[in-house]
């Protein structure tokens, strides 16, 4: 049967007031003009799904103007249970609730997974490294949360050993012991990244071969610390040996310039159509064609891991897409993926794909 989300609920929420949207099982189409708050309807539910936004807002951004905060709250049901996941915000500071009880955003993070591709994404193929690794990111601290914490230890550990390297009368032993803390999270964050990597790029290879049967693609991880054989990217011990040779050779240079050099945040995923790297190469239309065998994969992926579909958030790509894609995606979700899509234009959809989803408009006569 899996979870579904059933009701979401935003008061004092960005451009809203009071509103409930009842969600279908199946895919929900939420049309209206711009700046209508499709997107912050979006919003909601990622933030109560992921625990996070694409938007990545202060607490004060959520709040409605002029009022003192904001709640949200997503009604899940599914398999014999009833889950109320909820966040507000109050004197700046958000708070997570799991069936009332106050939990950090790890209690609301993957019990109902979600995938959001939204206009931002299309170019995630020509934007900086950071944009891939935070997209695979992303989506594994939904999957795990140990991939949550192995990511914040990093982070902290590379802000820590950043800031002593700055310091020019910081002592080598001081800095050996953050090389080792260094590593030790490091190494970790690698063995997981090369993992899920690997369980995406075979569904992708698989979904861009329906999209553009034509053509080969593939995806693979650079890593700053040197080449990592697949092997070895299994043995965690030998990807720790690989990042100590990494800092030993960077020392010199990363001690004069005040910065760590080699890392999982130096780190590369790259895109290949046959053969060539698509951030290079890739047509516009290529690009467009992986970011959504990218985000299908993400759905399939979850899948694979937790048993059970994500629910997956189109938030007004269909203008951006060509019919070819749009059906691509249409016809993806026409199974038991529980879907929300924003559109100002329900041309895009056939009437058998309106017929048999929930259609929703969204405008100011929908406010209380």
């Amino acid at each position: 049967m899996g979870i579904y989300a059933r009701t979401l609920t935003v008061h004092n929420y960005r451009s809203y007031e009071l509103y409930e949207l009842e969600l279908d099982e199946g895919v929900t189409v939420l049309v209206g003009p711009n700046a209508a708050g499709k997107t912050n309807l979006v919003e909601a539910l990622q933030l109560l799904t992921a625990g996070q936004s694409f938007r990545r807002p202060s607490p004060s951004d959520l709040v409605r103007d002029g009022a003192p905060g904001t709640k949200i709250e997503l009604r899940l049901e599914g398999d014999g249970r009833v889950l109320d996941m909820g966040m507000t915000v109050e004197r700046g500071r958000r708070a997570f609730s799991r069936n009332g009880k106050k939990v950090t955003a790890s209690g609301v993070r993957g019990v109902l997974p979600s995938v959001l591709f939204c206009p931002d994404h299309l170019d995630m193929i020509k934007r900086s490294a950071s944009v891939r690794r935070a997209a695979l990111d992303d989506f594994g601290v939904q999957l795990n949360e140990s991939y949550a914490q192995l990511v914040g230890a990093y982070e902290r550990t590379l802000e820590q050993r950043n800031n002593l390297l700055k310091d020019r009368f910081a002592s080598h032993d001081l800095l050996g012991a953050w090389d080792d803390a260094l590593i030790t999270a490091g190494a970790s964050v690698l063995v997981h990244r090369l993992a899920l990597l690997e369980r995406v790029r075979e569904r992708l290879v698989d979904v861009y071969a329906r999209i553009a049967p034509r053509e080969t693609v593939d995806v693979r991880y650079r890593a700053s610390i040197g080449d990592i054989p697949a092997a070895s990217a299994r043995d965690r011990d030998a990807v720790v040996s690989c990042f100590a040779a990494a800092l030993a050779e960077t020392r010199e240079d990363e001690v004069r310039r005040g910065l760590t050099l080699v890392g999982p945040h130096r780190d590369e995923i790259v895109f290949l159509v046959d053969g060539r790297e698509a951030r290079s190469f890739a047509s516009q239309g290529q690009q467009r064609s992986l970011v959504l065998a990218w985000k299908i994969a993400e759905v399939e992926v979850t899948y694979d891991i937790l048993g059970r579909y994500p629910i997956l958030l189109l938030d007004d790509v269909m203008s951006e897409l060509d019919a070819a894609r749009r059906e691509s995606i249409m016809r993806f979700v026409e199974g038991e993926i529980q879907t929300v899509i924003t559109t100002t234009n329900l041309g895009y959809f056939s009437d058998g794909i309106l017929d048999a989803s929930k259609v929703v408009g969204i405008g100011e006569e929908k406010r209380a």
